[in-house]
């Protein structure tokens, strides 16, 4: 194929409104998912049960208003990953506008691109695009539940546990996986229960914003990896496969390390508080708790492809190893002070801990 042929088939691709291309996006996604496989409906009504059970438990422990959409969904990878392919656009979408709202004179060398210079705009929401489908891509196949993420979903509420995941993690550790599907609804429980407390979701949403807002492009870093492109088959390749790093390393990012403490405290006490709470509710339930809690702290502190992406494009480190940290400090302010000390967290913003806390 010609190069003029070529650059019109990309350029018919690359043209979406918005600073993300989701139809993208959504390919990519569904290419990583793989194709659907139906839950055995003995397994999905068990799951459905035991979230019952979980609810009942963990009303008992703490005064968390219920959630909304309490019917569990136990799903495959690639359900979950197609209903939840916008639900973590927070974190996508202003790195997107902030690519998209650079002005290509003010970039340095941008004179010397010639034609390459016109794909600039389409071409951001699409390294965008492939960065959002990559992502959940990879989240399908490792994330064991909604709580996994350790995000709150910004288009919707409902309860999920991946079913095909939970089972490997049962696998891996040698875990007898009845109590592993407790275990996740337990945990799914309550997450969504501390997702229904009024402000989280709001608060999450602006300590986000915040990060945001600091966020610096390298422009001059941009203008010097976009020149190494300048073979149409190289933009076709990267468009089409992903790989590892579907951006090639392309956009580059700083921020304000302040602002990034806030959101990984916001995000570790979630994680934290709800470890602690799984535990109270789950041990007189579950025989092996401590080994699955064992294996599951070890698998936040490994590399996680979904999170490298972020940190990699933005210098967005959520950093859920410190989920450890955060039940201590519950624990602490326990033995302090009591379970009304801790439970006032949920009153108002203001109430959570710091990250140095």
């Amino acid at each position: 194929m010609d190069d003029e042929g070529l650059f019109e088939q990309l350029f018919k691709m690359l043209q979406t409104p918005g600073p993300v291309n989701w139809k993208l996006a959504r390919e990519v996604t569904k290419s990583l998912a793989g194709t659907p496989t139906p839950i055995e409906p003995g397994v999905a009504e068990e799951y459905r049960e035991l979230a019952h059970v979980a609810d009942v438990r963990i009303s008992q422990m703490a005064n968390l208003p219920s959630s909304a959409a309490f019917e569990l969904n136990p799903t495959d990878r690639s359900t979950w990953a197609a209903e939840n392919q916008q639900a973590f656009r927070i974190l996508i979408e202003p790195l997107g506008e902030k690519l998209s709202s650079i002005n290509p004179g003010d970039i340095p060398g941008m004179g010397d691109l010639g034609p390459m210079s016109a794909m600039l705009a389409p071409l951001g929401p699409a390294l965008i695009g492939l960065q959002a489908g990559t992502m959940v891509g990879f989240m399908s196949h490792r994330a064991l539940g909604q709580f996994d993420t350790g995000i709150p979903a910004m288009d919707h509420d409902r309860p999920y546990v991946i079913v095909p995941n939970l089972d490997a993690f049962a696998i891996d550790h040698g875990v007898d996986h009845r109590q592993v599907r407790l275990w996740a609804a337990l945990h799914e429980v309550a997450f969504h229960r501390i997702m229904a407390v009024e402000w989280v979701r709001g608060r999450f949403v602006n300590l986000v914003q915040a990060f945001y807002e600091t966020v610096e492009i390298d422009t001059s870093d941009l203008m010097g990896r976009l020149g190494t492109m300048g073979d149409p088959s190289e933009i076709e390749r990267m468009l089409s496969e992903g790989g590892d790093d579907p951006t090639g390393g392309l956009i580059k990012a700083t921020s304000d390390p302040a602002a990034l403490a806030d959101l990984q405290a916001f995000t570790a006490f979630i994680d934290g508080y709800g470890d602690r709470l799984v535990r109270i509710a789950g041990k007189d339930l579950l025989p092996t708790i401590e080994r699955i809690e064992a294996a599951y702290n070890l698998r936040r502190t490994e590399p996680n492809q979904a999170e490298q992406f972020l940190q990699q494009m933005a210098g967005l480190k959520l950093d859920r190893s410190r989920a450890e940290d955060a039940a201590s400090f519950c624990d602490t302010v326990v033995d302090r002070w009591g379970e009304d000390a801790l439970a006032r967290v949920w009153d108002e913003p203001d109430s959570m801990p710091k990250l140095d806390e």
